[in-house]
């Protein structure tokens, strides 16, 4: 991401939204769009949770960019949010539970296996952020969203089979982590 703050938002611009002037802010948020848009796309399961973690991290830019200490951290400042929210609303999906009805969730008997199975949930939620890109895009997709195979390929622009492959790949990775981590 080097060059990037330098391209949409330079030193003065920064410098003036700091200070609370209405134009610069709306010059920074407006170049920044794009950007984290881009982002957001390479880390969220989906185009509409890209899409809503772009305006998230704009919202935080525009009412926080008063608080930024170095005009240089912008970006990384922008693409660390853009993170955080995809993370957030990769964990709210799985802490929802499985999809359809034949699987329905536990009841909670108490505190310490709530404790387990968010202990349980963190780690899945730390394999799946592991996974390549492709692979991490392909899982949510399809285990977490329930999308059908062949709008997941399409939606990724894969073919069946190559999708297929990566959610192949992608599962046996996360159980290998699990192993790896009980």
């Amino acid at each position: 991401m080097s060059g990037v703050g330098r391209d949409w938002a330079g030193e003065q611009l920064v410098l003036a939204a700091q200070r609370g002037d209405p134009e610069a802010i709306s010059a920074v948020v407006q170049g920044a769009h794009p950007h984290v848009r881009r982002f957001a796309q390479h880390l969220c399961a989906s185009s509409a949770d890209a899409e809503d973690a772009a305006q998230e991290a704009l919202i935080t830019l525009y009412r926080k960019i008063g608080t930024l200490n170095a005009t240089a951290a912008l970006a990384s400042w922008m693409f660390r949010i853009v993170r955080n929210e995809c993370l957030r609303r990769a964990r709210y999906l799985l802490d929802r539970g499985p999809l359809t009805a034949d699987f329905a969730p536990e009841i909670v008997a108490s505190a310490e296996d709530e404790v387990l199975r968010r202990l349980d949930a963190d780690q899945l939620t730390q394999a799946i952020s592991a996974l390549p890109d492709l692979q991490r895009r392909v899982l949510i997709m399809r285990d977490v969203l329930g999308y059908p195979g062949r709008a997941t390929a399409d939606a990724l622009g894969l073919s069946t089979t190559a999708m297929k492959s990566q959610l192949h790949r992608a599962r046996t990775a996360i159980r290998h982590n699990l192993d790896r981590n009980p």
